[in-house]
C-alpha cells in the first residue's frame, strides 16, 4: 500500500477547503464531443465541421448536411426522394435529382481534393440515390 506524504494530503484538504468556501465558484466539466470518424475523415457534427488529416474541408451548408446524411446511413443507398426530404424539409417535385446532383458533385469534389486516395466513397446508384461506402481493408 503506497501512504501519501501528509504534506501532499494536507494540501489537496486545504485546496478542497478553499472551494467549499468559495460556492460561487463555477465547476467545469469537460463535454465529450461525439466525433463521427472513418478511414481517412472526421465529422464533428456539434461544431458542422469535417476533417482530413486534421486540415478542415470547407462545405457549404447543404454539403454538409448531406455529407452527414450519408455517412450517418453508411452503406445504405438513400433515395433522390428521402434526401432531398430531409435536407430541404420539402417533398419533392421533380427537379430533386438535378439538385441533389449538383450539391454531390460538388461535395465529391472537395473530398477529393482533400483526399484523393480516401477509402470512402460516395457511390450513386443510377435511378435511385447515393451510398456512402468504405473500401474493404485489404
Amino acid at each position: 500500500m503506497i501512504e501519501l506524504p501528509t504534506q501532499d494530503s494536507t494540501a489537496f484538504q486545504d485546496i478542497l477547503s478553499v472551494l467549499r468556501s468559495h460556492p460561487e465558484l463555477k465547476k467545469w466539466t469537460m463535454i465529450d464531443e461525439p466525433i463521427l470518424s472513418f478511414p481517412g475523415l472526421d465529422i464533428y457534427p456539434r461544431r458542422r465541421k469535417v476533417f482530413r488529416n486534421h486540415q478542415e474541408i470547407q462545405l457549404t451548408h447543404k454539403e454538409y448536411e448531406i455529407l452527414l446524411l450519408l455517412v450517418t446511413n453508411k452503406g445504405w443507398v438513400l433515395t433522390y426522394n428521402q434526401i432531398y426530404e430531409k435536407i430541404w424539409n420539402d417533398f419533392p417535385t421533380g427537379n430533386e435529382r438535378n439538385t441533389i446532383g449538383f450539391h454531390i458533385c460538388n461535395l465529391r469534389e472537395k473530398l477529393y481534393q482533400a483526399a484523393p486516395n480516401a477509402p470512402f466513397t460516395i457511390r450513386s446508384v443510377r435511378e435511385v440515390g447515393y451510398c456512402f461506402e468504405i473500401q474493404a481493408e485489404k
